[in-house]
């Protein structure tokens, strides 16, 4: 297949919410939130806000810059570029990357399913220490959790098999704004719970007491992990994106999106938490534990209304799952499809299957595989702490490197001008920012992931 033959995204707002959605996941509910509300609030938000100027823009045109140039995969993109030198494996290790998180994060996101269905029963009630040990038989059963994983990756593969314009950005005109519109009403419903404004003042409250050292690296983190960057999704998006398409300003307000869903998720959250007298933590047990027992509390007095709001609360993290997992098969569909000369539907039945299989064994490690570790954790785990902290910030840290570094000057600065559209001033911004700052912030992140710092 010749790239000119390529699909593309047909719209501004498809791009940005197609982009947009591969940035908004479980992480931006059942982290930044908690991350926010424990390091100062406001302080927090201000701090991350920041640290998504310095590195997560600057890093997400990087991504833009390779993608666009070249205008295929994420593989050839780079192999274009950098031709027969070493540069070129950057491209390899994402779709690599890519492959291994949607094969753990399938797990996760059948949990949510797993859970929307027993609300949907209304089967999903009790204390904290009955939820508790539910998940805990639950997520170690040897056949359910892992047939959501795999129905969730064949829900992904149904989206991304119809193609660009077809599948990924039809459904994300659909996906985005109905998950914004659930948001809004679980915000609505949390907000008018008695004590909700407690819940509000620890997510918004400014305490800048709280604010050391590791709180601002802990912001780059987020900032980084939550838009994306090092999975090569980026790179893949901005291969489908026009001529017309500013990289700048599509980055800034994907980044404006993705912050925008992170700071209404801790609205949905703390409020209802607040207002039964629960110290909200982080992670899965957030969402699967915690969470539960907040709505059976909260809205007790009305069952009805625990039960709609359970449900929209599940179809919320569902919808959130899917819009991260359809970016992440993308990568690896639109990899085996133009590098093997295969039909669309046959590269994303590749990625589908060999993705399954890393779910299968991820899902069992939590029971039937627990025993099956490495370096001392299960596949689920290994294969998080792989990604998180050495492939990510490895990936983007290269990526980096090779625009700011090796790519020609005039096939960035085309790029990031839109061809002499917009000022000259932005790509020499950019180029400092590309080549000094968001090197020297993925290695702080990288240190840091790895408790060095």
């Amino acid at each position: 297949m010749s790239d000119g033959m390529r699909g593309g995204f047909t719209s501004r707002i498809g791009i940005v919410l197609a982009t947009a959605g591969s940035a908004v996941g479980l992480g931006n509910i059942w982290r930044f939130p908690y991350m926010t509300g424990v390091n100062g609030g406001a302080a927090f938000i201000l701090i991350y806000c920041v640290c998504v100027l310095l590195l997560g823009i600057p890093g997400m045109v990087a991504e833009f810059v390779v993608g666009r140039s070249s205008q295929s995969n994420a593989a050839r993109a780079y192999n274009k570029l950098a031709g027969s030198t070493p540069w070129r494996v950057i491209g390899y290790l994402g779709v690599l990357t890519s492959m291994i998180i949607l094969g753990f994060y399938a797990v996760v996101a059948g949990w949510c399913l797993q859970y929307l269905w027993v609300s949907l029963s209304a089967q999903l009630k009790g204390n904290v220490g009955e939820v508790e040990a539910y998940f805990a038989a639950f997520s170690s059963n040897p056949w359910k959790p892992t047939l959501w994983a795999l129905c969730f990756i064949c829900l992904t593969h149904f989206v991304v098999a119809r193609g660009v314009r077809d599948g990924i950005e039809r459904a994300s005109k659909l996906l985005m704004p109905t998950l914004l519109v659930l948001l809004l009403v679980l915000i609505v419903a949390s907000c008018m719970l008695p004590g909700a404004s407690r819940g509000i003042e620890f997510l918004f409250k400014p305490d800048f007491s709280k604010v050391t050292g590791t709180v601002v690296l802990e912001a780059l983190g987020q900032a980084f992990f939550s838009l994306s960057l090092g999975t090569a999704c980026l790179c893949t998006y901005a291969s489908y994106f026009s001529r017309k398409t500013h990289l700048v300003n599509a980055a800034v307000q994907i980044a404006l999106l993705d912050t925008f869903v992170a700071i209404l998720a801790g609205l949905m959250i703390f409020p209802a938490a607040f207002s039964v007298g629960v110290s909200p933590n982080s992670g899965p047990s957030l969402i699967f534990i915690t969470l539960p027992n907040v709505f059976h509390e909260a809205f007790g007095s009305v069952p009805v209304v625990g039960y709609v709001i359970s449900v929209l609360f599940y179809a919320l993290l569902s919808l959130a799952a899917l819009t991260s997992t359809i970016s992440m098969h993308e990568i690896g569909t639109a990899f085996f499809h133009e590098e093997l000369h295969i039909t669309r539907n046959q590269g994303a039945w590749i990625v589908t299957v060999l993705c399954g299989i890393i779910a299968v064994f991820c899902s069992l490690s939590n029971g039937v595989l627990a025993q099956l570790t490495i370096m001392g954790q299960g596949l689920l785990d290994f294969c998080d702490s792989l990604t998180a902290n050495i492939l990510l910030p490895l990936g983007a840290f290269l990526t980096s490197l090779f625009v700011g570094w090796y790519v020609p000057k005039k096939v960035v600065s085309d790029q990031i001008t839109n061809w002499g559209e917009t000022a000259q001033w932005s790509y020499r911004v950019f180029l400092f920012f590309v080549r000094f700052v968001c090197p020297l912030c993925i290695a702080v992140i990288f240190l840091h992931q790895l408790k060095v710092i």
